[in-house]
């Protein structure tokens, strides 16, 4: 099963006691400044969990699969995710 954004409001939500849109402000306004940081270049660390890191990724040579053609693929940012240790080790049940 895939977590998605309802069931983090749910959970919130159930856990805190708080209302529904209330629950949902505040995961609304979490991801908002996560998604601020990263585009401002920003890595975003959450202790215990992980690092959003963001990365460069320079001009290359590419081929267009259909028509075998050579083409150029542009310079871009990338988003890349490294697990905290303990996160790590919890998934692998030894935490």
């Amino acid at each position: 099963m895939t977590l998605t954004k309802a069931h983090i409001i749910g959970s919130i939500q159930s856990q805190f006691d708080i209302s529904r849109p209330e629950s949902s402000r505040l995961v609304e306004s979490l991801l908002e400044t996560i998604k601020a940081t990263l585009v401002n270049g920003e890595d975003v660390l959450i202790s215990g969990f992980g690092k959003f890191i963001v990365k460069g990724k320079a001009a290359r040579r590419g081929r267009n699969p259909q028509t075998c053609g050579d083409l150029t693929l542009e310079p871009r940012r990338v988003i890349t995710f490294k697990c905290s240790a303990r996160l790590r080790e919890k998934i692998n049940g030894r935490g």
